[in-house]
């Protein structure tokens, strides 16, 4: 209801201040009506008393209808509209590839409940903000595959990323190939800026392709790349060895992420290194790369309007008519 009453306009609002006259009009006609019809007066009502029909009951709703006529009229005066707005958008979107560690260590829990789901879900509130851009979503441990290519569904990027479990690849770090599988991903997209965020908690330790050799591509097709690194100082409960049901054994061990390297991934390609120690600080590492990431918008809106005072008078009339009709036929009172 109040979004239906925000793109209605008055031309006329003046005319609002008939409705005062209202409460005189009801008492000109109450007085009217003891005029117009007698009291009767009676010995008794005691063969009456309690004596009613449907007319009877029906009869007092007809002053109502003559003054719902009214403010459907006044409201008409006032002439509303209805606002259309159309938005015209240009948007120069970003492509953004989003390049995510899925090692067992990633499962360590650093992060309440673990660094994984806490990442999973500060990318899907990332992916929320960029209504324009395109975004795909890289997965790598041991090995790397393209879990969504470059599109404007987020819903579909979400969706992955929501689903995304340790275990589904061969366990290590293949940074490089993380890397190198999202920059394939970006070098032909004809947007003149394309970046990849790599989100990783280890050293590189799998893989056949070199970081710094993925770097330097990303660097020749002008890909910006800003690499984050995940977890805390000291030691964290992670995954140290797998039963044969599958499920991790956790016991403390040492966080190595490798710093001096993610800074020179992100240094070759123009990006940024971040360190991400907790939920909140991940959370801000998002918050300013979306604000270094703008995508340029030209909107242009277009107003039409819609006369909507038609209806009303048609209500008012109806209202009339429908008295009229009432009280000189089924409703009709001998004077």
């Amino acid at each position: 209801m109040n979004g239906i009453l925000t793109n209605i306009q008055f031309v006329h609002p003046g005319f609002f201040w008939l409705l005062l006259a209202l409460p005189l009009l009801g008492w000109w006609y109450r007085r009217q009506y003891r005029r117009r019809y007698a009291t009767l007066r009676m010995p008794s009502l005691g063969s009456v008393e309690g004596l009613t029909t449907w007319r009877s009951r029906l009869r007092p709703a007809l002053p109502i209808l003559r003054l719902l006529a009214v403010v459907c009229l006044i409201v008409a005066l006032a002439r509303p509209q209805r606002i259309l707005r159309e938005e015209e958008i240009k948007a120069e979107g970003i492509d953004i590839m989003l390049a995510m560690d899925l090692s067992s260590s990633m499962l360590a829990r650093d992060f309440e409940p673990d660094r994984l789901e806490v990442c999973k879900r500060v990318a899907s509130d990332f992916v929320d903000k960029r209504d324009y851009d395109r975004l795909g979503l890289v997965v790598f441990a041991g090995e790397a595959f393209t879990q969504t290519p470059l599109t404007t569904d987020h819903t579909v990027v979400k969706e992955f990323l929501a689903n995304l479990e340790c275990g589904i690849l061969e366990d290590g770090t293949a940074i490089g190939m993380g890397l190198a599988t999202a920059v394939n991903r970006l070098k032909d997209s004809p947007s003149t800026s394309k970046v990849v965020i790599l989100l990783t908690d280890g050293v590189n330790n799998a893989g056949y392709i070199k970081p710094v050799t993925a770097a330097e591509i990303a660097q020749e097709f002008g890909i910006k790349v800003y690499t984050i690194g995940v977890g805390t100082n000291g030691d964290a409960l992670t995954p140290v060895s797998r039963r044969s049901d599958g499920r991790y054994i956790f016991g403390l061990a040492r966080v190595e992420i490798d710093e001096d390297l993610l800074e020179d991934i992100a240094g070759m390609t123009g990006g940024k290194y971040f360190r991400a120690l907790s939920a909140e600080g991940l959370e801000e590492i998002y918050e300013e790369i979306d604000s270094l990431e703008k995508t340029e918008i030209d909107v242009t809106v277009l107003k039409r309007y819609s006369e909507e005072f038609y209806w009303l008078a048609g209500l008012a009339l109806l209202f009339v008519c429908l008295e009229v009709l009432l009280r000189y036929t089924v409703l009709r009172t001998i004077p």
